[in-house]
């Protein structure tokens, strides 16, 4: 039965039996007596000690195991017998090296004394065998594909540990970690710093430094300046795709306006609104808006050139101060009609008449809106201003700026007024201007027939002409109105709210809101659904009272008696165009 010890090598702990621990021991203490004259003899203890460790690592089976005799045996094959070398002098003549079993093999750690940043590229060099600038070409390479070298670099930082001891060096270059390799590379390093010291010229040391210095900043300089370009590249390919597809559509658009003159009356002509209205022709407005839209554009075009060719020949300076002067004169043209453009629309201008539609208290008002099938087919085409003809060839302003708002009256009968709206610089003109608007209507029996559309001359320009329509309605009034009448109505939904879904339906003012006598339940959303009864009794009927609810087209079925016919035949009330409830059969 063996005693075991427990011991610490290379901050590891370990159980080994007595004999085994006495053995280690000697080999450490012959280890210590041959390293005994030779420089750094700490440092390689240190090491030996580490790499004795690691090797007594491999040979634990599990946490319990046991170092024995054979364990140690077979870690001196390997680190070798310190008898067997003459480390203790500089002399060339050595024991051959001790044969053991060894398979070259390599560790992958970061070479921190080679490499220049972190050893990440010295150390693929050592692991892979090849030469570590290839590692800093590729890592360049992929800086510039979205920073992915960056990010691969720092990953590889964080992930490969650093070559610090002797064995980590020596397991990064594949070299036999042994006694002689070790106190070999101890006594390069202790040997290299030495002579470096002895060997030291201070001032030269110090230009070198200088020079050192220098040469790291002008590398900086020089990949700050290798990135700045690759950006400067990929800035320019930018701004000289998107300049481009702007020329293009700045001189489109200016082509087209420019020889709009010649073209033919169409949709898109006539609907062309220019932030300085159309006072100006629009020939010359097209000039303006190339000069001053394009000189920019061809401008950014050729910096995104000068950006991506290096070369670039100039366009020259007379050239650049010509186009510079010329941009300045149509900003300052079109500055200058702007202003003009806003004196213009100061002040607003209206011109009011009001007219009385006489109709009996038990009458109902129908309203709708009509066009002018001269000017536009579509009665619910809806534009803001656009030029055209009227029957006599003459150029006029069309536009279906017409509004209607339905308000209460505490008058007798019904009324509309008419206000017509325009802006001028002064507010004389506006008001002269507004008084200059066509606009026609009809009241016929219990119809109210307006118009769709306003009419203007050319003469009074684009000015904001407007009609607003006011149909002020006495308590009690019944209307209906037409389904045209949806397009153009402004009134607040929480007095009037028209009901879309049919053209048939019949309202009623009351006190505070318009209510709706025949439309479904389902479209009280604003509370203006009236559910009043009708009593109709028929003169002809014996007996029967017919009690009617109207909510609906169709009122209601009932059975009727009369004298001398069929008792139980049926008879169906229905609503008529007037909103009176007939009987039919």
């Amino acid at each position: 039965m063996n005693k075991t010890v427990n011991i610490n090598i290379g901050g590891l702990i370990f159980h080994i039996d007595e004999d085994a621990y006495q053995k280690l021991t000697r080999y450490f203490e012959a280890i210590k007596r041959s390293l005994s004259n030779s420089s750094g003899q700490d440092e390689i203890m240190k090491d030996i000690e580490m790499r004795v460790a690691e090797l007594l690592t491999e040979k634990q089976k599990s946490d319990k195991h046991v170092i024995n005799n054979k364990d140690v045996d077979e870690v001196i094959v390997i680190m070798g017998q310190p008898e067997d070398y003459r480390i203790d002098d500089d002399s060339d003549d050595k024991a051959p090296e001790p044969f053991y079993p060894y398979t070259k093999s390599k560790k992958l750690y970061r070479d921190k004394d080679r490499g220049t940043i972190a050893g990440v590229c010295t150390g693929l060099g050592h692991y892979f065998g090849i030469d570590a600038v290839w590692f800093k070409i590729l890592f360049l390479i992929l800086l510039f594909g979205f920073g992915t070298g960056v990010l691969a670099y720092l990953i590889l930082w964080v992930a490969m540990p650093k070559a610090v001891t002797t064995s980590e060096k020596l397991e990064m270059t594949g070299e036999p970690v042994t006694i002689s390799n070790i106190e070999k590379k101890v006594r390069e390093e202790f040997e290299s710093v030495s002579n470096k010291f002895k060997s030291a010229d201070y001032d030269k040391m110090g230009n070198e430094a200088k020079a050192g210095a220098t040469k790291v900043a002008d590398g900086i300089g020089e990949i700050f300046m290798s990135v700045f370009k690759v950006f400067a590249k990929i800035l320019g390919a930018i701004i000289v795709v998107f300049s481009s597809f702007a020329l293009l559509g700045i001189c489109f658009a200016s082509i087209f306006m420019i020889f709009s003159s010649s073209m033919p009356d169409n949709y898109i002509l006539n609907h062309i609104s220019t932030p300085i209205g159309l006072e100006t022709p629009i020939w010359a407005q097209g000039v303006l808006f190339l000069l001053a839209a394009g000189i920019p554009a061809f401008f950014f075009l050729i910096l995104g050139l000068k950006l991506l060719v290096t070369n670039l020949k100039s366009i020259g300076n007379i050239v650049k101060f010509s186009l510079l002067g010329v941009w300045i004169i149509a900003v300052g043209i079109l500055i200058s009609l702007g202003i003009n453009e806003a004196t213009q629309i100061a002040y607003d201008g209206k011109s009011v008449k009001k007219e009385t539609i006489n109709i009996a208290p038990t009458d109902t008002l129908y309203i709708k809106f009509k066009n002018n099938d001269f000017y536009s087919k579509d009665i619910y085409h809806n534009t803001d201003f656009r030029l055209t003809q009227d029957e006599k060839n003459n150029e006029i302003i069309y536009s279906n700026n017409v509004t209607i708002e339905i308000m209460k009256t505490e008058e007798a009968l019904p009324y509309i007024q008419i206000e017509r709206l325009a802006v001028g610089k002064s507010a004389h003109e506006a008001r002269t201007r507004a008084e200059k608007i066509k606009y026609g209507y009809k009241i016929e029996g219990n119809q109210l027939i307006l118009d769709n559309y306003l009419l203007t001359d050319v003469a009074n320009k684009f000015r904001g002409q407007e009609v607003e329509l006011f149909l002020y309605l006495p308590k009690g009034t019944i209307f209906k109105a037409d389904e045209t009448v949806q397009n153009y109505d402004r009134t607040s939904n929480d007095f009037f709210n028209l009901h879309f879904s049919s053209s048939d339906y019949i309202y009623k003012v009351e006190e505070s809101q318009v209510k709706c006598l025949n439309c479904p339940p389902e479209e009280n959303e604003y509370g203006d659904v009236d559910s009043e009864e009708v009593n109709i009794t028929n003169e002809d009927d014996t007996t029967n009272v017919v009690t009617v609810k109207v909510n609906g087209k169709i009122v209601t079925e009932t059975k009727t008696a009369k004298t001398g016919s069929d008792n139980n035949k049926k008879t169906t009330l229905t609503v008529d165009e007037n909103g009176v409830i007939v009987k039919t059969k």
